[in-house]
This record gives C-alpha cells, sequence and structure tokens, in this order.
C-alpha cells in the first residue's frame, strides 16, 4: 500500500526538489499540493506570489491544489486552527503523511511533527540534513530555474530581489546568508523544471518595500510568523511581484 500525502507548497525552490524527490519515491502517493495564501492580498504566504501563478504552477504539475486562507500575521491559535480543520478534511480522504521541504531547522521539525502526532499524520522530509550547497547544486544541474522573490533586508539588499539563481547569484551572497535561504533570508519562485510540463509564463512586476507592524494587542512571540528575534519588527522586505502573461 502507498503512504497517501500531501506535499506543503511554497511555489519556491526547496519545495520543487522535495517535490521531485518525492515523484521518485514509489511508495509515496501525492494527494494534492497544499498552500497557505495570505487572506487579504490573496498571494503566497510570505513569497507574495499571485493565486494565478500558483494555479498555473499546480496546473503544470499535474497535481491538486489545495488552498488554506489565512489571515496577515495570524496568531498561532488562528494558524492551527485553520491547518487542524484543513487535514482533518484530507484525513477523511484517506491521506496519512505530510511532506515539507524543511532542511535543517531542528525547531520547526520538532514543530511540524508534534502537531501532525495529535491528528494521527506523519511528517516526511525528503531534503533533510543534506548540505544546502549540494542542494542548490544539484537543483541547477537538474534544470530547474527559480527566481527570487522576496528578500529579508537583514541579510540581504535590494539589489538580490528579482535575480534568477545561477552560479554567479549564490557567489554574490554574503557568508552569513545560506545558500537556500533556510533561515528566511530569501524567498523564491520556481518557474520551470522536470516536474513541470511546461514553463510557467510571467513577466517581472514592481519591486515593492514592505514592513510588517508589531501587532499592538497580541503577544508577538504568539504569531505564526517568525518574530523570535529582538528586533524582528526592526527589518522589512523587498519583494518582486510577477504578473501572469
Amino acid at each position: 500500500m502507498k503512504k497517501k500525502a500531501l506535499f506543503n507548497w511554497s511555489s519556491g525552490k526547496d519545495s520543487a526538489l522535495a517535490l521531485y524527490k518525492t515523484l521518485q519515491n514509489p511508495e509515496i502517493e501525492i494527494a494534492c499540493l497544499l498552500t497557505s495564501i495570505n487572506q487579504q492580498y490573496q498571494r503566497v504566504s510570505m513569497h507574495g506570489i499571485r493565486v494565478e501563478l500558483l494555479e498555473q504552477q499546480a496546473e503544470s504539475i499535474g497535481l491538486p491544489l489545495e488552498i488554506m486562507q489565512i489571515p496577515e500575521m495570524p496568531t498561532m491559535e488562528v494558524y492551527e486552527n485553520v491547518m487542524r480543520e484543513t487535514l482533518a478534511k484530507l484525513k477523511n480522504q484517506g491521506v496519512t503523511h505530510s511532506i515539507f521541504g524543511d532542511i535543517f531547522l531542528e525547531d520547526l521539525r520538532k514543530y511540524r511533527e508534534d502537531k501532525l502526532a495529535e491528528i494521527d499524520f506523519e511528517g516526511v522530509f525528503p531534503l533533510w540534513k543534506i548540505p544546502t550547497q549540494d542542494l542548490i547544486q544539484e537543483f541547477m544541474d537538474l534544470g530547474f530555474k527559480t527566481i527570487v522573490v522576496c528578500v529579508n533586508e537583514r541579510f540581504l539588499d535590494k539589489s538580490f530581489v528579482g535575480r534568477v539563481i545561477d552560479q554567479d547569484f549564490i557567489n554574490d551572497l554574503p557568508e552569513n546568508v545560506d545558500v537556500c535561504g533556510e533561515n528566511g533570508e530569501f524567498h523564491t519562485f520556481t518557474f520551470d523544471g522536470p516536474i513541470f510540463s511546461k514553463p510557467i509564463d510571467f513577466k517581472i512586476g514592481e519591486i515593492v518595500y514592505r514592513k510588517y507592524e508589531k501587532p499592538e494587542k497580541e503577544d508577538s512571540s504568539d504569531t505564526a510568523c517568525d518574530t523570535s528575534a529582538p528586533d524582528a519588527f526592526d527589518f522589512g522586505f523587498w519583494y518582486c511581484d510577477l504578473v501572469q502573461k
């Protein structure tokens, strides 16, 4: 019996490579891609990708897309309730596993596994503990193409957003930045590669700067976004808008 799984799809490169590896695994059947969307802006959470481009990805990959509508800066309680409701629905369809593109963040993996265990799900991590230098090289060697759509100005300046990842991009990264952006330094949109039946057609739109405000009433440590650093709200993000052609 194959394990029936949902795939947590962010639209970026780690998701794409993890999905590629999962599709090679004869023991797993992927029931759907699962993506969280910012309810207010109708864009992929943190990546800022428009829903229509996300839908193009799913169509080209050939898998059903399940969308979770999440408020901006949700509390952990709100986020977990939406996730629990979504997984309960998928569980009724025979799904028992949840696949992630995480690489080395131990606390995040433990959090995911603990929450999944509450509803008798198991986590699957195809990229776990593979050195990120090896992963990004494999990603490029396989013919994947991805563009940087968001950078955290704590780590990178505006010049990095809107660039396609290649060897020059990697060479330009500061030493303190992980080449896969595993610490949240940057996010990407993957538009071509072996998992797609056809490339995703888009044009580069406006580059915008956005800074998130610290919640006035909610304890910021109780949000579903990573606000653990004491200066988390001192830095903003550069976004490169991608527009469907």
